[in-house]
């Protein structure tokens, strides 16, 4: 089955875009708008109290997710971040948009140039309608800000934020507006396990810390353990800051507020793979006390199905934006909730210089992988990686390896040479899912299961028009996100001032451009909704500039008034 799908995917040109049907809205209620805060975190597997995970003392946490909504089935769509982040502020497949590969806008200096080869820089491009979904929450009336990470695989429009800064916060925003902010904390990033980077306060002592069956039992497995578990209760104090500063800027009662990692944990079998380890993230949701949706309480947990194409869609939905249908994510509060999924899809594909392709599917609890480069380890060779120590000791449980007679049949993946082309894992009584059980007899219902997975997949990959099937990589970006040339540069914009009532309107022949405008000296820009803006009184001049993402941004066109 898999080498005549792969076949047939091989030939993919195109794709129709999903249809989601969103449940019916409830009664509308007679509030403001809620807020909106993500509190983001690097590279962190759900190794926290709130998950059952007691290694070191996480009690910020622990008193949110007792007032919180914990979500046991978050994913995110690929175990690396760019990729991942793409697909949070778009809500859609890195695969359907070229957004797979980590990096496209820049290079590994740990890999250098030459390893790319003639791979230019390029940038995803997503189908016109898609829009960076804090752009669409400004028309709506939202401050949005983010400090400061974005990563996106392509340049954002520059109407997509009102601040977007190590310094940029909700605290700067007009009286009285609605906002959606997001915080990112850098100190569990997979670098943090390098043996430069800074210690944090010993949280737990080495001979305590638990170590995963994965991993063989060294000095340098142990290191790296101790100091990702250091990391995360580091994180925790910055996380109880955050909800403090909340609090005492008066916003905690009308602020719905999430925590969640941008994939799993930054060590090697985490971070690029689409094991569990690499793909599952913590996520928590809380809600203000008088404004928790229908049927959900806090300090509950949920098994529904959630992914990073998801997440955009819902905060449009919280918001009470009506998200469009054309996206791949779904959302899943608010307004404008669909139904439950009943799959995530996972992948993986080139991390920096080093090749990969494989495609994954979950129920939650079962999980399919097709290697589709079954010649390659399940530990690529990945330079950036390989300035953890613990790496190397993983290397040695190769055949031929120094530590090869140790390995144990829970590391058969970290000591791989290369991998099978199908793997079935159970997490109901193989949560490390390191017992393969394609091939092994299972009763009617489980083969059935995994099956149906599989089918499921072959699916999205066909209707999504999987870019990352299309080799050279080089092919893929001139061919289908460049159509045959260079990179598309967007039209400017044209203003275009109203004969009556001081309004202006602006136009663009780039289908799928965003328009932002600003008039005389005034900072920032402000998106174009398509509906005609009053000049201010005084205004001489006005600048506006347009940018569909992907294509180059159109220079700044000034006309006076």
């Amino acid at each position: 089955m898999l080498r005549a799908s792969l076949s047939i995917l091989a030939l993919v040109v195109s794709a129709a875009a999903p249809v989601h049907v969103p449940a019916p809205a409830g009664p509308a209620e007679d509030a403001p708008p809620l807020n909106v805060l993500w509190l983001s975190v690097e590279d962190m597997s759900p190794w926290i109290g709130a998950y059952g995970d007691r290694t070191v003392p996480t009690p910020n946490l622990d008193a949110f997710a007792a007032e919180a909504l914990r979500y046991d089935n978050a994913f995110a769509d690929t175990p690396v971040c760019a990729p991942a982040r793409t697909a949070l502020i778009t809500g859609m497949y890195p695969t359907r948009i070229g957004a797979m590969h980590m990096r496209v806008r820049s290079r590994s200096k740990s890999a250098g140039d030459e390893a790319y080869g003639d791979l230019p820089l390029y940038e995803a491009v997503p189908p016109p309608f898609v829009r960076c979904f804090p752009e669409q929450l400004r028309l709506a009336g939202y401050h949005t800000t983010n400090s400061s990470k974005t990563d996106y695989q392509f340049v954002a429009p520059p109407g997509v934020w009102n601040a977007s800064s190590r310094k940029a916060t909700y605290v700067d925003r007009p009286a009285g507006a609605p906002f959606f902010a997001v915080f990112n904390h850098t100190g569990t990033h997979e670098s943090q396990a390098f043996p430069e980077a800074r210690q944090r306060p010993s949280a737990v002592a080495l001979e305590d810390v638990p170590i995963p069956p994965i991993y063989p039992d060294t000095p340098t497995v142990r290191d790296a353990m101790k100091r990702t578990y250091d990391n995360i209760a580091a994180m925790d104090a910055w996380f109880g800051k955050q909800l403090k500063r909340l609090e005492n800027a008066g916003l905690a009662d009308s602020t719905v507020v999430f925590f969640f990692s941008d994939h799993g944990v930054g060590l090697p079998r985490g971070k690029r793979s689409v094991y569990g380890t690499g793909t599952r993230v913590p996520l928590l949701v809380r809600f203000p006390e008088e404004r928790w949706p229908k049927g959900l309480a806090p300090g509950t947990a949920t098994d529904r199905l959630v992914s990073f194409i998801d997440f955009g869609p819902t905060v449009l939905s919280l918001a009470g934006v009506e998200p469009d249908l054309r996206l791949d994510g779904r959302a899943f509060l608010g307004e404008f909730e669909a139904p439950p999924r009943e799959h995530v899809f996972l992948h993986a594909d080139r991390f920096d210089a080093a090749r990969d392709r494989t495609r994954a599917a979950t129920d939650g609890r079962r999980l399919v992988v097709w290697n589709l480069m079954p010649e390659v380890p399940h530990l690529i060779a990945n330079a950036y990686r390989e300035r953890i120590p613990m790496t190397r000791d993983l290397y040695d449980l190769r055949d031929g390896g120094a530590r090869a007679s140790t390995r144990t049949p829970a590391q058969w993946q970290t000591g791989s040479t290369r991998r099978p082309e199908v793997e079935w894992y159970d997490r109901a009584d193989d949560p490390w899912e390191v017992r393969d059980l394609h091939g092994v007899p299972l009763s009617a219902a489980g083969r059935g299961a995994f099956e149906a997975l599989e089918v499921a997949m072959e699916a999205w990959m066909k209707s999504t028009g999987d870019l990352g099937l299309i080799e050279p990589e080089t092919r893929m970006v001139h061919e289908r996100l460049w159509g045959g040339g260079t990179q598309p540069i967007t039209a400017s914009p044209d203003p275009m001032p109203l004969s009556t009532g001081g309004l202006i309107g602006f136009d663009c022949p780039t289908e799928g451009a965003s328009i932002a405008f600003r008039f005389g000296d005034a900072k920032g820009w402000t998106p174009f909704g398509g509906e005609p803006v009053e000049i201010p009184t005084g205004a001489t001049r006005v600048h506006a500039v347009a940018h569909r993402i992907g294509f180059m941004r159109s220079e700044v066109v000034t006309r006076e008034l």
